[in-house]
């Protein structure tokens, strides 16, 4: 096991919490057990000092998870990269964030979602994970032992409850499931309509009709949540093993135009606070480590020590963040690549994808890269042998990535070089577009300190993801970042 310590992992003035935010208020039996857990002990006292509210409702859903080869980065047991994966991904992710810029904009100048979280019958509190909540699971599928291509959980829908599975996608906001797995007649408060649905994602393409019924995870339910009922998917999705796709990006960018099934747990009080977290693990079905989605609440077991990192959400469009910085430390010598990126976080991405101008200036930086000229998808090389650290740069603090997450495979069976995993996009995107994906042992670093970047599963192995709609300036949203009990592995 490995030594936390070497992460480094420090408290920042971005917003760490914790450390100063009341926790759910346990017993005292569970104030000593949970101090265990946390650093801050002060912290504990002054919540269990608190008077006692009714906790908050809230559900952890288990995820799965579609795995493809994760490699060693020891350059001799390396297997070749397969492009033409990657190339299936980068070609649709055009279709996914076609309409980014559109879908900023319409938000400039909109208040949050929810008004406030403040209720003077119920203050709000963290809402820390306990007897009061539950997990849904997601499964990693991983079909040809390559490539982490998606996680999903299991949902129930119709009355009497069928249970489907769904893609958990923070950079989409509609949901919908295949309606010949769904068996819509036997369900009695299905509503139809004869609304057409229609939604491109990055994995492919879907269409059908939009409907509306009960739909549940655990014991959260939402009566009347619309829905797409598809009858047309594209031939990526045949491939896949989950029945839909749950978006959990904000409603305002849902193509049916309604709000999303976390929005409607929110607006009906079916939850009380206005959070859900994600943990996405490295080893599912080991270690009691199985990834997760928590809706309302936050899973401490899943987290090293007490602090989260929080960054303001610049657009409640997307989850999208300020990215100041490519960082690359090689022989003690650092160099620092100043970017201007908003960062969408999006665990529906597999990989990590920045704009053509960054890619060129990160790999020039690596002696011994090279361009795969006349590929498809564009690449880029460097020496299998070469080490050296990667960190990004959000809003003041530094994120480093292990080398094993960065490394794709190599260029061929004989190459001594490997593909690297980060990948420019297209010009057909917007010149400040991003995206990333799984990568596993970063580390948070302090470091006292605008073009759009997805950070997806690749980043967030690394860390327990907080998605606060509520929590940031002037109630506004964040995202939150805690170091994963992954890192200790």
């Amino acid at each position: 096991m490995r030594n936390f310590a070497s992460c480094q992992v420090e408290p920042i003035e971005v917003g760490s919490e914790f450390s100063n935010t009341r926790l759910f208020p346990f017993s005292t039996m569970f104030c000593s057990f949970f101090s265990s857990l946390f650093v801050s002990v002060l912290t504990i006292v002054n919540v269990c000092a608190n008077p006692l509210h009714p906790p908050p409702t809230g559900f952890s859903v288990s995820i799965s998870r579609s795995l493809r080869h994760r490699p060693s980065v020891n350059s001799s047991s390396l297997q070749a990269c397969d492009l033409s994966r990657i190339a299936r991904e980068c070609k649709s992710l055009g279709s996914k964030y076609r309409d980014v810029d559109q879908n900023f904009n319409n938000t400039i100048g909109l208040g949050p979602i929810f008004d406030t979280e403040a209720d003077p019958e119920r203050p709000f509190i963290q809402p820390v994970l306990g007897q009061t909540y539950s997990a849904m699971s997601l499964t990693d599928y991983v079909p040809d032992g390559w490539l982490d291509l998606m996680y999903y959980g299991p949902v129930n829908v119709g009355t009497p409850p069928r249970e489907m599975t769904v893609d958990i996608d923070t950079g989409s906001a509609d949901l919908w499931f295949s309606k010949k797995q769904f068996k819509h007649s036997k369900s009695s408060t299905l509503k139809k309509s004869d609304e057409d649905f229609d939604v491109c994602y990055g994995s492919g393409e879907v269409s059908g009709k939009l409907w509306q019924d009960t739909v549940s995870i655990g014991g959260l339910v939402v009566d009347g949540q619309y829905f797409g009922a598809v009858s047309d998917l594209s031939g990526d999705f045949d491939d896949l093993p989950n029945d839909g796709l749950l978006g959990l990006a904000f409603g305002r960018i849902a193509q049916c135009g309604k709000p999303t099934f976390f929005e409607n747990l929110r607006a009906k009080r079916k939850i009380t606070s206005s959070m859900f977290s994600v943990h996405l693990a490295r080893r599912p079905g080991r270690d009691n480590d199985d990834s997760a989605v928590c809706f309302g609440c936050i899973d401490p077991l899943k987290t090293l020590g007490s602090t989260i990192f929080y960054i303001p959400v610049i657009y409640e469009a997307y989850w999208a963040v300020s990215m100041n910085a490519m960082v690359l430390t090689a022989n003690k010598t650092v160099l620092r690549l100043p970017t201007s990126i908003r960062a969408i976080i999006d665990t529906g991405t597999s990989l990590i994808y920045l704009p053509q101008a960054d890619v060129v200036k990160f790999y020039a930086a690596i002696p011994g890269s090279r361009h795969g000229l006349q590929a498809d998808p564009e690449f880029y090389t460097y020496p299998c042998s070469a080490v050296f650290d990667i960190q990004f740069e959000f809003a003041g603090a530094r994120f480093s990535i292990n080398l094993a997450d960065f490394n794709l495979g190599k260029l061929n069976e004989d190459s001594s070089d490997c593909v690297g995993g980060i990948l420019p996009l297209s010009n057909d995107f917007p010149p400040d577009l991003a995206i990333i994906g799984e990568w596993k042992h970063s580390t948070l670093r302090h470091f006292q300190a605008s073009t759009n970047y997805t950070a997806g599963d690749e980043f967030l192995k690394s860390w327990y993801s907080i998605f606060d709609y509520t929590g940031g300036p002037k109630g506004g949203a964040r995202v939150g970042f805690s170091p994963s009990i992954n890192n200790a592995r």
